[in-house]
């Protein structure tokens, strides 16, 4: 049950961090503004750490996404490793 909650929420975190990308393919978003404002707020702090890793190659393509998408995969099995063991 309670593995099964924990997979919703990185499903429902992977869902929101592929509209934030697919989001910065349009130009003239006010990210300051909501609904885009919450969208970035929780968002970006995971995609900054791969950012700050990985900068946006010729300042343009930022490939840190696919880091961070590896990463939190790694996070969730990792999550799922340690509540099958404890027989969550």
């Amino acid at each position: 049950m309670i593995s099964r909650f924990i997979n919703q929420l990185f499903y429902f975190y992977y869902l929101i961090l592929i509209i934030r990308i697919f989001l910065t393919w349009i130009p003239n978003i006010d990210w300051d503004s909501q609904p885009f404002g919450f969208l970035r707020s929780i968002t970006d702090p995971f995609l900054n750490i791969f950012r700050g890793i990985i900068p946006p190659i010729g300042g343009v393509l930022d490939i840190s996404p696919i880091i961070a998408f590896f990463a939190l995969q790694f996070i969730q099995i990792a999550a799922n490793w340690i509540l099958a063991a404890l027989g969550l």
